[in-house]
């Protein structure tokens, strides 16, 4: 994933991450959404695994956990319908979701299957650094990666106890809360990745409240992201009717 985002920055633009809850729209459309999100020129993709407490999500992606969960969704039905696609996507998988379930599911079956259907890593917003050991030794074997997450509250002494345990790239949470906020403070976002540009050295993916493009822009030339996560604004574009090419166009064009 590391060399993804650099290939992209090399041809001059920010690597761009989508996210998509698993199921939506619907359990019928979903593969199809996925499908079309890919194509679209997404460099690497997070699928959501909805879970019923989402802590670290925001009312529009918390909405939709609810709404699939309903609909029947579960990780095995994710892996399954991974594993009968299974080289059919361009863009690299990650799997962002709570504990809960991947304990649910077992850590050692949860790698080995995932290693077998092509998922690169995994964003597990609700586990802290000190109880990542037992994730970490069940991942390892299959050369899979625990993405780290780090925001405004996250001192430079922390990131650098993070560090070591960091090698594809760094998630840097744009605001305090859940997704789908919108920080107005430019130059918070801006201390925070210049903080943790100075402490990790893999590429950094800014995530939590992007909706346009415009808004990296607005970061001074020394603290833009090496990628772009766009999660809420996405998923109300697509809810509403909206095409995934015709929203991250602006997002994959060269700049």
């Amino acid at each position: 994933m590391k060399e993804t985002i650099l290939a992209a920055n090399k041809s001059g633009r920010c690597a761009v991450i989508p996210f998509i809850t698993a199921g939506f729209p619907s359990r019928d459309t979903f593969w199809e959404t996925l499908t079309q999100v890919d194509a679209a020129g997404a460099d690497i993709i997070e699928i959501g695994i909805p879970f019923s407490d989402p802590v670290a999500d925001g009312p529009v992606i918390e909405d939709i956990s609810r709404q699939v969960l309903a609909q029947g969704m579960t990780l095995d039905w994710v892996i399954d319908g991974l594993r009968a696609r299974k080289g059919t996507f361009r863009a690299q998988l990650v799997l962002m979701g709570y504990m809960n379930p991947f304990v649910q599911y077992g850590l050692e079956r949860l790698s080995a299957d995932c290693s077998a259907v092509g998922v690169s890593g995994f964003i597990v917003p609700d586990l802290p650094l000190e109880e990542t050991p037992e994730f970490r030794e069940a991942i390892a074997p299959y050369g899979l990666t625990l993405i780290t997450l780090v925001g405004p509250n996250t001192t430079t002494e922390r990131m650098k106890q993070y560090a070591p345990f960091s090698k594809e790239y760094v998630y840097v949470v744009s605001v305090l809360g859940t997704t789908g906020g919108v920080n107005k403070h430019v130059e918070t976002v801006a201390d925070t990745i210049r903080r943790a540009r100075s402490v990790f050295d893999v590429p950094l993916a800014l995530g939590f409240g992007l909706c346009v493009p415009e808004q990296l822009d607005a970061l001074p030339p020394d603290a833009r992201p090496d990628a772009a996560v766009i999660g809420t604004a996405l998923l109300r574009h697509i809810g509403n009717g909206g095409s995934p090419a015709s929203f991250l166009a602006p997002w994959v064009r060269s700049n």
